[in-house]
């Protein structure tokens, strides 16, 4: 009894063990988004000015929205275009659209401390079963069930994307069209539309066809400034 009851004591330790270890890892890894980029006749910043916009006009008056077009609308000013004062006087139509999907299981299996398993293959995002809103839910990473014991455990991974395109006002002639992708086990928009959007704008425009990861450094800050930027008015959704 003794015997059994110390084996299952270890067992446990072990498993502790190793999950602290991978949360210790994660804390520490970067975000990595897949990043597709199509562009045609993308004019220089100097002299554009542009305004952001729901691509859902569902989306038009939200705050959620707002908030994270501010994010894209401070990439576009690094990149040297100009906010327009207002989205009628706007010569570029930045369209941006983001969401997470409702998760997919995966089972991870260790020996000891030794775990095994790994990412599954990068899914589809967007259409049927994804959300926009992040206010419920939590973390979906890890459950018990009765195999724990055994060494398998099951948790949950979520799909996230954002879309971007460009178009010039003035003939709606299609300029931009961008997208990132991420995999993880938060399906927390607050954390990560800002690191897609740093992904986005990561070698910005990119070149054209091409599909490329990045990886953002767990440090970064993804920070809104207080007010706009010089001579820029505030954002009118």
């Amino acid at each position: 009894m003794n015997a059994n009851r110390n084996g299952t004591f270890g067992q446990i330790r072990a498993v502790a063990v190793a999950l602290l270890l991978l949360g210790l890892a994660a804390c520490a890894s970067p975000f990595k988004a897949d990043v597709s980029r199509f562009q045609s006749q993308l004019p220089p910043p100097s002299g554009q000015t542009f305004t952001v916009v729901p691509s859902d006009a569902a989306l038009k008056g939200s705050i959620e929205f707002s908030y994270y077009a501010r994010l894209v609308e401070q990439q576009m000013i690094r990149q040297g275009y100009t906010l327009a004062a207002s989205p009628e006087q706007a010569t570029l139509l930045v369209t941006f659209d983001y969401g997470v999907d409702s998760g997919r299981e995966r089972i991870r299996s260790w020996g000891g401390s030794a775990w095994g398993g790994g990412w599954g293959p990068w899914g589809p995002w967007g259409g049927a079963g994804w959300r926009r809103g992040g206010w419920g839910g939590g973390w979906g990473y890890g459950w018990y069930d009765p195999w724990f014991d055994n060494g398998v455990e099951s948790y949950t991974v979520f799909t996230s994307g954002i879309n971007m395109t460009i178009d010039r006002k003035a003939d709606n002639q299609r300029l931009f069209e961008g997208r990132a992708q991420a995999v993880s086990t938060s399906n927390k928009l607050q954390h990560l539309v800002p690191n897609l959007v740093e992904a986005m704008f990561t070698g910005f425009p990119g070149n054209s066809g091409e599909t490329v990861r990045i990886s953002i450094a767990p440090d970064s800050k993804k920070t809104l400034t207080s007010t706009p930027p010089q001579n820029a008015p505030a954002p009118s959704y």
